[in-house]
């Protein structure tokens, strides 16, 4: 017994020790990772909402794989262009791209298009936790069903202002039926025609169309097919009194949306990456790029499944909502909830839009001050015009139009021949211009000229937008690459430029990576030109971009690194060599 008993004092002493040394030293911090993905960009045919035509697909999915990651990670994504007929890139929306503007994505600003058969290496850092998304930055291919999540939570051991039991992703978009060439051509012929309303709205990437509307019925059944299970409603599964925290985000291509939940409110506690002072909603209202956080509980009759639904605001749209299913466990998840689905607010009730728009400020604790004053004041009048017979859309009369070398190596290789040289205005006749009228804009012209800001200054922009049809009250979704900017206000009528911004928010705004517009209004923006590079800044409805509807910023670009030769090859690098 004694021997026992000094034996096991031994070994209770070592234990002591050993635990006394490990209490003394100290552990490194768990390495961030390397998360690396193999995708292949090619054309399948899918039936999201049971119509079938050619979509888009990585790795033969629409939407993509998502990215999960943690703060710090590097993300690869080796892409291989399989469309064989069409190039391709890829555009990491909301990662800011510091010390990598190369891998930003965006076709004729930061890189060459990654040519059939090519394979092209992104490789970038996630700096900071939240909600973002991938998508096409090439023509209009996101339409075409490229794009995805981005998930990066924050480093182990770091906690968040907010609880929740599991974490879930929904990207709601818009669909057409015909081809993004058929789209490209009506916008861009003498003989215009617009794109028209969508015929489905996709939650998660299905959405339900009414097969028996076709104009035109097809001798293949397959064609419109409604019991294709490809386009069942999409179902999320929940465990009764769990709390979920769903990321919301939209990639239309056209609408404005309203996002609700039958029988639960929804708390929203993030937007673009950045905690929101939390405050409590029925409908979502989500714009093109934008991506929310909202913490909805369980804790409804379990017995029953609920309704979870979009429909389009701003537009007098004739596209019926999207249905997906709220599935209380263990409840079959195709069973149908028995409540008829909620309907949206009103299309154009634009001062709920204004009211949510105004009610997003940082979570205290999470403010980061913006500088109280600005060095340079850029004000953005979005108009259509008609130049050369050609219907554009253009920012203070300027319709933005890509050039063939790519401004991040033009601006790089001192290449002023590649695009023009002279900048577009920083403003128009403040004083003149009524946004309540149709404007008369006939010296609007095209031009691929950009603005050059000083290095590390702070630049205000404000964004406006007039009237220009009646059937809606459109807002337009602004998104800013390689920045996050301070959302300073929203304004209605005419900009005074000496005054409005006395009335600035200077102590909590919000910041984020995209912003709506609002109708007959504008929206007041604040950011460091802190990243070298050049960046584009454009409305992230597809058309109007496509319509010249952007600008671009350039800034410290002596900063930039030695760029890769894999983004060269068009224009006057046609040629270079790429790996």
């Amino acid at each position: 017994m004694v021997e026992l008993l000094q034996r096991n004092g031994c070994i209770l002493k070592l234990f002591l020790a050993l635990f006394l040394f490990l209490s003394l030293v100290e552990v490194p911090a768990v390495e961030a990772r390397i998360r690396h993905y193999k995708w292949e960009v090619k054309y399948e045919y899918k039936s999201p909402d049971c119509f079938k035509k050619l979509v888009i697909t990585i790795n033969g999915r629409s939407p993509g794989p998502t990215i999960l990651a943690q703060q710090g990670d590097t993300i690869i994504v080796e892409l291989t262009n399989s469309l064989w007929t069409e190039n391709v890139a890829i555009h990491w929306h909301g990662i800011r791209q510091i010390g990598t503007p190369w891998s930003d994505g965006t076709e004729g600003v930061t890189q060459c298009p990654i040519v059939p058969g090519d394979t092209f290496k992104y490789q970038f850092v996630v700096d900071r936790p939240g909600t973002y998304l991938y998508h096409a930055h090439y023509g209009m291919q996101r339409e075409a069903g490229l794009y995805g999540s981005i998930r990066v939570a924050l480093p182990d051991g770091e906690s968040e202002p907010f609880s929740y039991d599991y974490d879930r992703s929904i990207i709601l978009n818009d669909w057409y039926h015909k081809s993004t060439y058929e789209h490209a051509v009506g916008l861009s012929s003498l003989n215009f025609a617009w794109v028209g309303e969508p015929q489905s709205l996709l939650i998660q990437g299905k959405g339900r169309f009414d097969c028996s509307t076709l104009t035109t019925p097809s001798l293949d059944p397959d064609v419109c097919n409604a019991t294709n299970p490809e386009c069942s409603p999409y179902a999320m599964t929940v465990v009764p009194d769990k709390t979920y925290r769903l990321r919301v985000a939209s990639l239309t291509a056209l609408s404005a949306l309203s996002f609700q939940i039958e029988g639960h409110n929804m708390t929203v506690v993030e937007a673009d990456g950045h905690y929101v002072e939390p405050f409590v909603v029925k409908n979502l209202f989500l714009y093109s790029g934008e991506t929310y956080s909202v913490l909805i509980k369980a804790d409804q009759d379990p017995s029953r499944n609920y309704w979870m639904t979009t429909n389009v605001v701003s537009r007098n749209a004739t596209t019926p909502p999207g249905l997906a299913i709220l599935n209380y466990y263990p409840n079959h998840p195709r069973r149908s909830p028995p409540a008829v689905p909620p309907a949206g607010p009103a299309w154009d009730n634009v001062r709920a839009r204004l009211d949510q728009s105004l009610a997003i400020k940082a979570h205290q604790g999470f403010i980061h001050i913006p500088p109280p004053t600005s060095d340079r004041v850029i004000v953005l009048l979005n108009t259509q015009n008609t130049i050369n017979g050609y219907v554009r859309w253009s920012v203070n009369n300027v319709s933005f139009t890509h050039p063939h070398t790519p401004y991040l190596i033009a601006l790089k290789q001192n290449l002023t021949e590649a695009f023009d040289q002279t900048s577009p205005p920083d403003g128009y006749d403040f004083v003149n211009y009524d946004i309540y009228k149709t404007p008369n804009n006939t010296n609007a012209t095209v031009s691929n000229g950009i603005y050059r800001l000083q290095f590390n200054t702070t630049v205000d922009l404000y964004s406006k937008m007039p009237t220009r049809n009646p059937n809606n009250s459109e807002t337009h979704p602004w998104h800013l690459h390689g920045h996050d900017f301070w959302v300073l206000g929203y304004g209605e009528g005419k900009f005074d430029m000496f005054n409005d911004p006395k009335k600035y928010n200077l102590v909590n705004p919000i910041m984020k990576n995209t912003v709506p517009v609002h109708r007959y209004g504008g929206t007041a923006l604040r950011f460091r030109a802190d990243n070298p590079g050049a960046w584009a800044f454009h409305c992230h409805i597809e058309s109007h971009f496509y319509m010249g509807m952007g600008v671009v910023f350039e800034s410290g670009i002596d900063k930039v690194g030695k760029l890769p030769s894999s983004i060269m090859g068009c224009g006057a690098t046609r040629g270079v060599h790429r790996p």
